[in-house]
């Protein structure tokens, strides 16, 4: 038997959350079970990049896992939810170089070695943070497997992978054009660069022809560019073969201006002639169309800029300048010499560096090269497998199968110093390659690539490497992978989702997750994605802070759909964390009423009353709900399921009721309502448990059973000798009776305090009975003066009334109704059964829905109808008697 701890009079989030975590820890229920029999289920959460604190996004995101962690552990699984950080390459030394510069130091100044030192100091400061983030937020994760993509079994599974593919060919270095980031001064691959409009121009320059050629009676010919800066790398102007303007003009020269150098007129299919005036200057080394052109007629590569975007001694004159300073200088020069024919603003999409912000520059480089055809080929015939990931939603599949479609070779090299360094060797004497696992044997005659590799190369093979691989006898590696669920963002199936598909299906075999279910992007009220930029960036410890963890999780789990993006707002927070209360509050009076009970045992069947049943028979459907909406990824609708029946079915009816019992003399009706009050509490708490872990635990350790935590108590089931349709419908119509007495009194100001008489007109024998058998609960929600229950009831006409399901209701009023006041309200009860039933009639007409619709579903459209079909008769009636009334006085 478990130590009770009580529960404080206020909830108080801080108070709840104090110390749990660290108690999990100790009693290492976070671990798997070890439990062999047990069905594995495993999750390997998503590395946050150990560039700063984590955001609302991560929260969002590692909410969700949790909750399938929790619900799945709860269910028997043998659970592993494997966390880790991503050293995320450019993005970290992005940050610690921004940092030195506030310093007035480079890398540079430091050298790569103390560099390096610096980073890992970085790294080590933002994952405690990170660590504490992880316990504030509640995440029930395996600390003793946490992996880092610079750990030194991942490092040599990365190394493995690259010798690989570079000795089957998959991986190959060569010279090609690339996306380059000036200020971090590396490759980019096309998906790390995001193209925004910015104001540009279209400058018509004059190119004259090095001969006395005339074309259309000029010595030029008009050549448009966006970008000046790059004229001096033009090694040919090129024409569409098919163009009859310009065959004369094939194989003429013309002179580059400002640097005078003769280039050809060359002809290409690649040229479009209907843009512009059918003409292009060809820039091998600042284009990657261009790049292609230039092999095929053997043209000369040559680089304007250095690689901080600074003018080269290409570029003559302008040598050493800003890229955007001497584009001004040079198209000044231009206009001097009288070779500005004219400049037409535009606005136009140019890429920018995702990491650092900046204007990438086209940049002819050396680099090394995944080859991703025959790679993404594997992964999309995969698809049509058994063993194909299930997206979640199922549309991402078409996005993912696209671009493994027209996916371009991936540049893995970066010219950075914090991350993988490329195992490749080229010998001092011989320029030579050697790559290898191992470092060469007389290594003072070779010398290491500098670059590093791209982070989502490593992070690339995160499910398996984290599982053991390459050993692929690792017991974890033969029991977890592949792993059950990926979630991430929809952002990511591009970066992320597809690298670790078609490297896991290239060294294991294998899928590396059976579903990956993705989520979209926390935005503000307005929709606007949170920024610097904007200031509308919220920190989730601040929000922790103020409503506490389990609110925070409830808000950013209800509401959703998977693929959907989610508003974020302080609205919905207050709603959270008066749901949080409300469980707080109901939770303690269940308990303060449970007396000396040392675990909740349930009566017999035959002892149960309406409400039991109902409650009991409401709470089985929301089980199977709960689970249904987890195993299809729908915490939303799960969660809205479980806030139904906790705050109105539990709460406002069930609780209210128990007062009734507990109140009276009935001392064995008395045990029952508290056996059962206890037996729905703790199923509450367990379906609670997964999205809401401190508070439920909190509450649980209070409850009089055995058990010492709630995160490895059994997940609740279902029972079929719960299910009792009868006492839902009884008991519907019992609460429908409360809720129009309860609705008559509020129009009618009538307080609860002052007694009414109470009328219910029913022909229904079984209503007749139901509400005869549960006077009680009348009494207490509508505390009548006099109840009459029966067939032949007269009503008066000075009383307010209302039409509920197979009865009527009147509660005389004769000092407080206006017969006018009373017309009106029936008319607008008449309108809105005729729209009921005009809107029935028109859906059963649509022979669409009767015959794909579930029979079950156009079964009850056809009860419904006959319902407001009844109610409306009732309505018109008692319309006509008011009428009447009105009539007589006047």
């Amino acid at each position: 038997m478990k130590e009770k701890i009580e529960m404080s009079t206020k909830f108080n989030p801080q108070e709840v959350e104090k110390g749990m975590y660290q108690k999990w820890l100790n009693e290492g229920v976070f671990k798997p079970s070890g439990n062999q029999k047990a069905k594995p289920y495993s999750i390997v959460l998503p590395p946050p990049n150990v560039t700063g604190k984590l955001h609302l996004g991560h929260a969002w995101n590692t909410t969700l896992q949790d909750m399938l962690i929790r619900q799945k552990r709860m269910e028997g699984y043998d659970t592993l939810w494997l966390p880790g950080m991503d050293h995320a390459g450019i993005a970290t030394q992005a940050k610690v170089e921004a940092m030195l510069r506030e310093k007035g130091i480079s890398r540079y100044d430091l050298g790569r070695e103390k560099f390096i030192q610096q980073v890992w100091e970085w790294k080590d400061k933002f994952a405690d943070t990170i660590h504490d983030q992880w316990a504030k937020l509640g995440l029930s994760l395996d600390y003793d497997r946490e992996t880092f993509t610079l750990d030194d079994n991942v490092s040599k599974a990365v190394r493995k992978v690259f010798v690989d593919l570079y000795n089957q060919g998959l991986i190959y270095r060569a010279k090609y054009i690339i996306n380059w980031d000036p200020q971090a001064r590396t490759a980019l691959s096309d998906i790390e660069v995001e193209h925004k409009d910015d104001k540009g121009a279209f400058y018509h320059v004059k190119y004259k022809f090095a001969d006395d050629t005339k074309f259309n009676g000029k010595n030029y010919i008009e050549i448009a560019t966006t970008r000046p800066e790059t004229m001096f790398g033009d090694t040919a102007v090129a024409v569409n073969p098919s163009d009859e303007r310009y065959k004369e003009l094939v194989g003429k020269e013309i002179i580059v201006p400002l640097v005078n150098r003769k280039i050809p007129i060359i002809a290409d299919h690649y040229v479009d002639q209907q843009f512009g005036t059918g003409m292009v200057k060809i820039t091998p080394a600042h284009d990657p169309n261009d790049f292609k052109v230039g092999k095929r007629h053997d043209l000369a590569e040559i680089n304007t800029m250095n690689e901080d975007a600074s003018m080269n001694e290409n570029a003559g004159k302008y040598e050493g300048m800003d890229r955007f300073d001497a584009r001004k200088a040079m198209v000044e020069d231009l206009k001097q010499a009288d070779d500005i024919i004219k400049i037409d603003p535009i606005v136009h999409a140019v890429g920018h560096s995702e990491r650092t912000g900046v204007q990438v520059e086209a940049r002819l480089s050396t680099q090394w090269f995944v080859k991703m055809k025959p790679l993404a080929k594997k992964a999309m015939e995969n698809q049509k497998t058994d063993d194909a990931v299930n997206f979640v939603p199922e549309r991402f599949e078409h996005t993912f199968n696209q671009w493994m479609e027209d996916v371009h070779d991936w540049v893995i090299s970066r010219q950075l110093w914090w991350g993988h360094r490329i195992p490749a060797w080229y010998n001092k004497k011989t320029g030579k390659i050697y790559v290898g696992e191992t470092d060469p044997k007389d290594s003072e005659n070779w010398e290491q690539d500098p670059d590093v590799l791209d982070t989502w190369f490593s992070s690339g093979l995160w499910p398996f490497t984290t599982m053991g691989w390459p050993d692929t006898d690792s017991e974890d590696f033969k029991r977890y992978f592949p792993t059950s669920t990926m979630v991430t963002g929809y952002d990511l199936v591009f970066f992320w989702i597809s690298r670790m598909i078609f490297q896991s299906l290239h060294f294991t075999g294998r899928r590396p997750f059976k579903n990956v279910l993705l989520h979209g992007l926390i935005r503000d009220e307005q929709g606007r994605k949170m920024s610097k930029s904007l200031g509308n960036g919220i920190d989730p410890m601040d929000v922790i802070e103020k409503y506490g963890a389990d609110a925070l999780r409830w808000s950013l789990s209800t509401g959703t759909t998977p693929g959907q993006d989610e508003r974020f707002s302080y609205d919905k927070m207050d709603s959270s964390w008066k749901f949080v209360n409300k469980i707080w509050n109901a939770s303690r009076y269940v308990i303060m009423n449970l007396g000396n009970m040392k675990e909740p045992q349930l009566p017999n069947a035959k002892d149960w009353n309406l409400a039991d049943k109902w409650i009991l028979a409401k709470l089985n459907k929301t089980i199977a709900n709960v689970k249904d909406n987890y195993d299809k990824f729908n915490f939303g609708e799960a969660n809205r399921n479980l806030y139904d029946f906790i705050w109105n079915d539990f709460c406002d009816w069930y609780i209210e009721m128990s007062k009734e019992t507990l109140t009276g003399d009935d001392e064995q009706a008395k045990q029952n309502t508290r056996n059962v009050l206890a037996y729905v509490l703790d199923q509450v708490l367990r379906l609670l448990h997964p999205v809401m872990p401190f508070v439920t635990e909190k509450i649980w350790l209070s409850m009089p059973h055995v058990g010492e935590s709630l995160v490895v108590a059994k997940y609740p089931e279902t029972h079929d000798d719960f299910i009792n349709e009868q006492a839902e419908s009884d008991m519907g119509h019992l609460i429908e009776t409360i809720k129009a007495v309860r609705n008559i009194r509020a129009e009618a100001n009538a307080p609860l305090g002052s007694p009414v008489d109470i009328l219910v007109k029913t022909n229904d024998l079984d209503l007749k009975n139901v509400l005869e058998n549960n006077r009680e609960y009348i009494d207490r929600f509508g505390h009548p003066n006099k109840l009459e229950i029966g067939a032949d009831l007269d009503f008066p006409n000075l009383a307010m009334t209302s039409v509920i399901t197979d009865a009527e209701i009147s509660i005389p009023l004769a000092e407080l109704i206006d017969l006018h006041d009373e017309v009106k309200r029936l008319e607008k009860e008449v309108k809105k059964f005729e729209s009921e039933v005009e809107r029935a009639e028109h859906k059963l007409a649509n022979k669409k829905f009767v015959d794909n619709a579930p029979e079950a579903v156009v079964q009850e459209q056809k009860e419904k109808q006959i319902d407001n079909k009844n109610k409306l008769a009732a309505s018109k009636k008692r319309l006509a008697d008011v009428q009447a009334a009105l009539n007589e006085k006047n």
